[in-house]
């Protein structure tokens, strides 16, 4: 679709300009004032556009435990999470549907889906996610997660000797099925990337690290896992490696340019050296990391360290939602409490140069989106600025960052594609998708976990925590 937004509030270095932004096969044309009209015209009078925002982190089936789990550290939210996760195909392609609309309305136009896989039906899951994604035509990178070794691996030992149930697939097995799933679904060009996952360094051997960077050279996949979330991951890193979880993925060669890691909690400043170095992404994830307890960040420390830093939600569960917005406003202030020296602090214009450029970067796609410039995919965003949240008026990006903004998006393309219009979602009927998450699901308030229990104890020894009186005992 050929179209051009007429009179409408970009940014420039450090003010604002009001110009005219022309879009023809997908791609932005030209920015300008009092342009000829191509194609469709879209009155962008009093509205802000922006490059679409990147969701660099989260798992969409997740969505179906939202508000759910009690307050637990991750370790054993992970636990509950698995013990009452059955899912079937049809609750992966309704939750993707909502990751993708929750994306889009709180100015997304990216997601990354760190995907739960259903055992026994992994390209299915895959393929409904793929589905309900090109249904709304939101630009989706798709990356399975994958490990070879079984929950409780994820635990520090400490000093009792643990054993662990082998994992249900082994991990030649896992790269075979990675392989397959990259040729069947890696469609780039049609709005669909696969990232090689492996989940992170507590639940995954080397020989699948090094089998997913053989892959990702191979077919020039990007990079995508957890790191360092937790403390208890920081120790079993120690455990496993003698070293840093940082300073064994930089040996064993998995980090790089191509390469995005979430949360980034517990690192050392020889860790963010060599991610500097390196060019990895960190994707900052600070309301599951607030809910889970996981710590906050060091992310002016990576900024100050040259570190290519973006946002993701996380998982609907950890977070509990997909509100891109919150996340980025959450994770821009947070850090105003870990240096007094506000110089350093992050700027609603450097947040959202973050959740744009920042996320294409982590993606391998920083020339292709994440700017308003001329040659780039047209993902854009039109915010409403006389929206009663964006009022009275200021700085239109310190609105948006900073203050609470609720059905602020007028208008959002993907590729070229109208995907939302007049604040909502064009592409799919999103009343039929709210009665249907309803219909799936139940009002659930007294469910406890065994397996939690079972672990408890144990994760509140390694920890240094106090183990009488025990929440799930």
């Amino acid at each position: 679709m050929n179209f051009t937004i007429q009179n409408v509030l970009i940014a420039t270095h450090d003010a604002y300009t009001t110009v005219d932004v022309q879009v023809v096969d997908g791609k932005i044309t030209a920015i300008a004032p009092h342009l000829d009209v191509v194609g469709a015209a879209f009155d962008g009078t009093n509205k802000l556009l922006l490059p679409g925002f990147i969701n660099a982190h989260t798992h969409s089936s997740e969505m179906w435990q939202r508000g759910a789990i009690p307050p637990l550290p991750l370790e054993l939210w992970l636990a509950e999470l698995y013990e009452f996760a059955p899912l079937d195909l049809e609750k992966v392609y309704l939750s993707a549907l909502g990751t993708a609309v929750e994306t889009l309305l709180s100015g997304g136009t990216s997601v990354v889906d760190h995907l739960v896989l259903i055992p026994g039906q992994e390209v299915e899951t895959i393929a409904t996610a793929t589905r309900a994604y090109r249904e709304v035509g939101i630009r989706a990178f798709i990356a399975p997660l994958i490990q070879d070794e079984s929950l409780t691996a994820g635990i520090p030992s400490g000093e009792s000797q643990q054993t662990h149930e082998p994992y249900f697939r082994s991990t030649v097995a896992t790269l075979e099925f990675i392989e397959e799933v990259v040729k069947q679904f890696h469609r780039p060009d049609e709005g669909v990337s696969i990232l090689v996952a492996p989940t992170g360094i507590q639940l995954c051997s080397d020989a699948l690290f090094t089998g997913c960077i053989e892959l990702s050279d191979r077919y020039n996949l990007c990079r995508h896992s957890h790191l360092l979330e937790t403390k208890a991951q920081e120790k079993l890193a120690q455990e496993k490696y003698g070293c840093t979880a940082v300073e064994h993925l930089k040996r064993i060669g998995y980090l790089g340019d191509r390469t995005s890691l979430a949360h980034c909690v517990w690192l050392s400043d020889a860790d963010i050296a060599i991610l500097a170095k390196t060019q990895s992404t960190v994707v900052h994830n600070p309301l599951s990391n607030l809910r889970l307890g996981s710590g906050i960040a060091p992310i002016l420390k990576y900024r100050q360290a040259g570190v290519n830093v973006t946002f993701g939600c996380d998982g609907a569960s950890s977070n509990d939602s997909q509100d891109l917005l919150e996340a980025i406003k959450i994770g821009s202030i947070l850090h105003n409490i870990t240096d007094l020296d506000y110089q350093h602090w992050i700027t609603p214009r450097q947040a959202v140069e973050m959740a744009t450029l920042g996320g294409a970067k982590g993606l391998n796609m920083g020339d292709k989106l994440g700017s308003l410039s001329v040659g780039k995919q047209a993902d854009l965003v039109l915010y409403d600025l006389k929206n009663l949240s964006l009022l009275p008026r200021t700085d239109p990006i310190g609105l948006l960052v900073l203050g609470r903004p609720t059905n602020v998006v007028d208008s959002a393309w993907v590729s070229g594609k109208q995907i939302v219009a007049n604040g909502k979602v064009n592409t799919i009927n999103v009343e039929n998708l709210q009665q249907e998450l309803f219909n799936h699901s139940q009002w659930d308030t007294q469910r406890q976990s065994q397996t939690v229990a079972q672990i408890e104890a144990h994760y509140r020894t390694v920890m240094g925590l106090p183990t009488r009186d025990l929440g799930y005992s």
